[in-house]
């Protein structure tokens, strides 16, 4: 018979790692939810919990073309105004008049002139008329009030 190990002595290798298979065990027996506490719920509303929400990665793109831009320098100007006070104001003033769309702002309005009359543009008003259409004032010079 072999001589037992003494308690201060330490243990042989085999012995130690046949105590941790043995610990292994008991605990894969045990199972890892054996010391889970009941949380208690101090709110009467439950709170789905924050998990990993992960970006898309499409196979193919949504769109297959890009979108047109539709208030491009042709589209923004429709029509000039002939009415009398314009024709009026364009004689005085050196002022054009126009009929724009309504979405577009006076910085576009300004390049759309720029662009398609070749001429600089020191001022733009405009306004909305009651019928819904925009007018816009482009002061082609300096002398504009």
């Amino acid at each position: 018979m072999a001589p037992k190990a003494m308690k201060g002595a330490p243990a042989p290798p085999k012995a130690k790692a046949k105590e941790k298979a043995l610990k292994a065990k008991k605990a894969v027996l045990k199972g890892i939810h054996s010391h889970k506490k009941k949380k208690i719920l101090t709110s009467p509303i439950f709170r789905q919990p924050k998990t990993l929400r992960l970006r898309r990665q499409p196979k193919y793109p949504c769109k297959s073309a890009l979108r047109r831009n539709k208030l491009d320098g042709y589209v923004i100007p429709k029509f000039p105004l002939t009415t009398e006070s314009a024709l009026k104001e364009t004689e005085d003033n050196n002022t054009l008049g126009f009929i724009v769309a309504v979405k577009d702002n006076m910085h576009q309005i300004k390049q759309a002139v720029k662009k398609l009359y070749n001429n600089d543009v020191a001022k733009v008003n405009s306004l909305i008329r009651p019928d819904g259409e925009k007018k816009a004032y482009i002061c082609s010079t300096g002398s504009c009030l």
